[in-house]
């Protein structure tokens, strides 16, 4: 763990706790998204708070700004309980884990159709979602938004220009620049024909969309701006991860024009022909942020993203003109359609990350790290209870049962482990991050074989429950232990 990584949450640990005061226990990191927030989940005597840390002050006052429009007009958005002074940390209700795509994914895996319960889900969203994108016409500011106003042709140029510089240039596709920046041009125009007077979530999808208590709640709408109609239903559609059945996308596609129909008119055969450029644009941008998050940082799970997005773009080819009006960018795109290093899902580099984690007696010294790394944490266990102090617990070691259940009962111990597990995660997520392959976390007591060897195994568990990574214990002073 970075000395930066460290004080930083040790500053935000403190702030939080001093807000709280004594109902606050704890605090454990969050995974990583596709930001640069870092989320933690704080837990209180009573319930829990997610805390939220951003060195992008801008982008936090656009979130504050539009939460508080949202939570205003009753929409469902996360309760904000509070910011602190300096804009870069900020509290919200704790919605738990549950997302619109969890629920997905764990119906459709299981029974291999979409159930009468996620249609429902869905249809509420976009219903939901209809609602938002109107509330433009109820007042809301566009000059909070970030970082612009507007989803204008310059902002789709930016997302054109991250589909050619991470996508076309990462995956090493020659182009010609002219005919590319001529079709990239014309795009723009096309796209330009819509009505821009709506909110434009941005990335309504399907991980953004939380359930609690049977509710709907949407997050992740800081990047909100002045846009068209059809990119938002088109992000939720054809996103990738979801990968919905044609027929349900079809399905949904209606629901939401007649819903729309309802508020506002619209002329269904135009509405079509825009649904289908902003997907196309929609995903374009997509190939870029996967081409960025997991060619170019080597992050897995958006490698894995290129499949189904290659098969939405399949589909989208066959139901409307866009080869025909785009031939160059299309063909490009079609090119990779059969890449290897795409079409697996497979990370291009990299093992998975191993954590060696060992017990030693601090009689004999720390353990050597044979990874090159030159060494990692050192937990002191000497100050815990010693269960080599009791008689009928000094014969066996931190692997058996009797001594687990002595050391478990110990609220010194589980504070202790509380605050091992908040630091290792830290690191555990940053060294995914980052492609590392080792890391090396000790437990040291004075014989080797009670509280340190407990320690270690205990860390082995979590980790193993909470991460896919490769594991290894190592307990060195194992030949030495005293048993009957």
């Amino acid at each position: 763990m970075s000395r930066l990584m460290s004080e930083m949450f040790l500053q935000i640990e403190k702030q939080i706790q001093t807000f709280f005061g004594s109902s606050f226990k704890n605090i454990v990191p969050l995974p990583l998204s596709g930001s640069n927030r870092f989320y933690f989940r704080v837990f209180l005597s009573e319930g829990s708070a997610i805390a939220t840390y951003n060195e992008d002050i801008s982008e936090n006052e656009a979130f504050f700004y539009l939460q508080d429009f949202f939570y205003n007009r009753s929409f469902s958005v996360p309760r904000l309980i509070h910011i602190f002074d300096n804009r870069k940390l900020y509290l919200q209700e704790d919605l738990g884990d549950t997302t619109l795509y969890q629920l997905l994914t764990e119906d459709y895996k299981k029974n291999n159709v979409i159930s009468p319960k996620i249609t429902q889900l869905y249809k509420q969203a976009i219903n939901d979602l209809i609602q938002i994108q109107l509330s433009a016409k109820n007042g809301l500011d566009f000059s909070h938004c970030y970082p612009v106003e507007a989803f204008d042709s310059q902002a789709i140029k930016w997302d054109l220009n991250y589909f050619k510089y991470m996508f076309l240039k990462l995956v090493h596709a020659p182009f010609n620049e002219k005919k590319l920046e001529e079709e990239f041009q014309h795009l723009l125009k096309k796209t330009g024909e819509a009505e821009y007077d709506f909110f434009m979530f941005r990335d309504f999808q399907s991980r953004n969309i939380m359930i609690n208590n049977g509710k709907l709640y949407y997050i992740d709408f800081q990047g909100g701006r002045r846009g068209p109609l059809y990119y938002d239903i088109a992000s939720l559609l054809f996103d990738a991860k979801a990968e919905l059945p044609v027929s349900f996308r079809e399905e949904l596609f209606r629901f939401y024009l007649e819903e729309l129909g309802h508020q506002i008119s619209i002329n269904k055969d135009q509405s079509v022909h825009f649904f289908h450029l902003f997907v196309f644009l929609r995903i374009i941008q997509a190939l870029g942020a996967y081409g960025y998050r997991g060619l170019f940082e080597q992050k897995e799970h958006f490698i894995k993203s290129f499949g189904p997005a290659f098969k939405n773009l399949k589909y989208l080819f066959t139901v409307s003109d866009l080869k025909k009006e785009f031939p160059y960018i299309t063909s490009l795109i079609e090119q990779q359609f059969e890449n290897p290093n795409l079409v697996t899902g497979e990370k291009l580099s990299s093992k998975k990350l191993t954590v060696t984690i060992t017990s030693f007696s601090y009689k004999n010294g720390y353990p050597a790290d044979n990874s090159g790394n030159g060494g990692g944490f050192a937990f002191d266990c000497r100050a815990l209870p010693n269960p080599g102090k009791v008689e009928n617990l000094k014969y066996f070691t931190g692997k058996d049962r009797a001594v687990k259940d002595f050391m478990e009962q110990s609220p010194e111990v589980k504070r202790f482990l509380q605050s091992v597990y908040k630091l290792v995660d830290i690191s555990v997520i940053k060294y995914i991050e980052r492609d590392f392959e080792h890391l090396m976390v000790n437990f040291g007591c004075t014989g080797g074989q009670h509280r340190s060897v407990f320690g270690a195994e205990s860390l082995a568990q979590y980790l193993s429950e909470n991460y896919d990574i490769n594991i290894k214990v190592i307990h060195t002073n194992e030949q030495n232990w005293v048993l009957k």
